[in-house]
């Protein structure tokens, strides 16, 4: 098993049964190539933790922008457990990279800097805590993991319509409006990463990923929208 003291120093979390921090870290991969592992993969943490997150963002919203509408706080909750910002957080913030049990392929093919496998292990590590030390901890983690996040989110320029103003760019400058094409998509159905590019005229002009083509298309459409500014 892995030394997790420094990840639970870090998360300023002391499981009472580490073992459930140790399965949060566990990808199906390494147990399609080590079979008898005592432990199960991380997916079905990975479901609570997501629950637990979407819920405790949402408590948040609701409390700290009181005039906000139904649909700008659907926006920001989005923008604050997307793939892209749970798996910065769980790279730059926590490190999780280190601590993955990866099988030997997903190691080779760059496992440890995937969106989807970061973001899918730190809600596994979400859904540990809450396991572990109940709804408070949890809830606690949560908000220092948006710490600093939040303020990004509400920023305007975050949430507006990336592919709208695109298009709208597009259309002023050269008459036309671009494509989005999917270059890839990998992972099971309940966790597949899809990888989109925007261009124009075969020309690419910005690519993104997501945990929905949706998601892929408009982090495509930022990242355009970044280059031709």
């Amino acid at each position: 098993m892995k030394d997790i003291t420094k990840l639970e120093d870090t998360l300023q979390v002391s499981f009472r049964d580490p073992m459930l921090l140790q399965q949060a870290l566990v990808h199906r991969s390494y147990l399609n190539e080590n079979d008898g592992f005592e432990l199960e993969s991380n997916e079905r943490l990975e479901f609570l933790g997501d629950s637990m997150l979407s819920v405790v963002v949402a408590e948040k919203l609701y409390k700290d922008y009181p005039d906000l509408p139904e649909g700008d706080m659907t926006k920001l909750r989005s923008a604050l457990v997307r793939g892209e910002t749970l798996a910065r957080i769980a790279g730059q913030r926590f490190s999780l990279d280190s601590y993955l049990y990866l099988g030997r392929g997903e190691e080779t093919g760059g496992g440890r800097a995937k969106q989807s496998i970061l973001a899918d292990a730190l809600e596994a590590v979400i859904g540990a805590v809450f396991l572990d030390q109940g709804f408070d901890i949890c809830r606690d983690l949560i908000l220092r993991l948006c710490d600093g996040e939040m303020e990004k989110a509400v920023d305007p320029g975050l949430n507006a319509d990336f592919k709208s103003q695109l298009q709208e760019l597009m259309q002023s400058r050269y008459r036309e409006a671009p494509e989005y094409r999917v270059v890839s998509a990998e992972g099971p159905d309940h966790a597949r990463e899809f990888v989109v590019e925007a261009a124009l005229d075969g020309k690419v002009l910005g690519r993104g990923r997501g945990r929905s083509k949706r998601e892929a298309e408009k982090e495509a459409a930022r990242v355009a929208l970044d280059a031709l500014r």
